[in-house]
């Protein structure tokens, strides 16, 4: 499928539904499985969206603007996978920067659902990457944020 956008980085920006994207996408624990067996091709949901695959496929970040049912404000990171060889840190900072070139000044989030992944600190990667923790939904799910100026260089 041919980019959106000229890859910036590791990055290049596509379309909801592309076939590397929906690949990694089914790999997250936070995929959603139907019941009925269907696997529909796109996968980010409504709002406004930002798809960014790896050039060499092996990574996903996608980033929504959206209403939030907890009312947090600002970007949310809702997929983030590293299947590559580069440092996810190294990803979650370069996709922070492309985030902020399309909405100046807004807060980064994301949730990480400890229970879901192997790691004893969860969302290390991201705190790698400058953010910080913000807290905890009633959910159980950590809250980790960032803003322009505060990811590490």
């Amino acid at each position: 499928m041919t980019a959106l956008f000229p890859p910036t980085g590791a990055w290049v920006v596509e379309r909801d539904g592309d076939a590397a994207g929906l690949f990694l996408y089914r790999r997250h624990y936070s995929a959603r499985k139907y019941a009925d067996g269907r696997k529909p091709r796109l996968f980010v949901g409504p709002g406004e969206k930002m798809v960014l695959v790896s050039i060499d496929r092996a990574a996903l970040f996608v980033w929504r603007k959206f209403k939030s049912m907890r009312a947090e404000a600002g970007i949310n990171c809702a997929v983030f996978r590293n299947e590559g060889a580069e440092r996810s840190s190294d990803l979650i900072r370069e996709a922070s920067t492309i985030a902020w070139g399309r909405w100046p000044g807004e807060r980064l989030y994301t949730y990480v659902n400890s229970r879901k992944i192997r790691s004893t600190n969860p969302g290390f990667c991201f705190l790698a990457a400058g953010w910080t923790r913000a807290g905890t939904t009633r959910g159980g799910l950590v809250i980790l944020e960032t803003f322009p100026g505060e990811a590490v260089a």
